[in-house]
């Protein structure tokens, strides 16, 4: 029995967003040095300079930070139900799709919005997990495979499990407080490339 790795295509990054062809983006900002997936939907969603997201990730209504690493399978902000109404059916709200009205709900849609991720820098999200609507993350966090996060998470923490509890700090408060302080995400790339991001001992 023979046994191949295939890895797939190394591709080279540039400044230009590497958007993979089967990838759908709806009014987003991608930013520099980035990688979205196959297969993966982002709607309304600001993505930061280096950042990548692997395939089918779904992202609504979102805010990601540089330098963030999103695995295969992640959802953040999943979309709500108007659970007040008399039905959370979709005719409630895209009326137009079932011919209740000429117009969707625009005011339903407002309110999605209104309760958009935050996502800082430096952030490792684990595969399959789902980052909940209005929740913010922390710089430096690390969300575990399958967790479902349904409250904010400080920075340079990691949290796992259904719902998403406190693992353990990275670092020091200190030491994490310090990374902060001198924001290496938005060093220019010159400076970057210098020091090749060497990892601190």
């Amino acid at each position: 029995m023979t046994f191949i790795n295939y890895d797939g295509p190394k591709k080279k990054l540039s400044a230009a967003p590497s958007v993979h062809e089967s990838a759908v983006l709806h009014n987003c900002y991608v930013g520099e040095w980035t990688a979205i997936g196959a297969r993966s939907r982002l709607n309304e969603v600001v993505f930061g300079d280096y950042s990548y997201c692997v395939d089918e990730v779904q992202i609504n209504y979102a805010e990601i930070g540089k330098f963030c690493s999103i695995a295969s399978h992640v959802c953040i902000n999943p979309g709500n139900h108007p659970m007040w109404r008399v039905t959370q059916h979709h005719a409630t709200y895209r009326r137009a799709s079932y011919g209740f009205a000429e117009q969707d709900d625009a005011d339903f849609f407002d309110w999605r919005r209104s309760h958009k991720v935050t996502i800082g820098h430096d952030v490792w999200i684990g595969h399959g997990a789902t980052i909940m609507p209005g929740v913010s993350i922390g710089t430096g966090a690390v969300i575990g495979s399958g967790a479902v996060v349904t409250k904010d998470v400080d920075p340079y923490t990691i949290v796992a499990g259904v719902p998403a509890k406190l693992i353990r700090e990275r670092f020091s408060r200190e030491a994490a407080d310090r990374l902060i302080e001198i924001a290496w995400w938005d060093w220019p790339r010159e400076t970057l490339q210098a020091l090749q991001l060497r990892s601190c001992k």
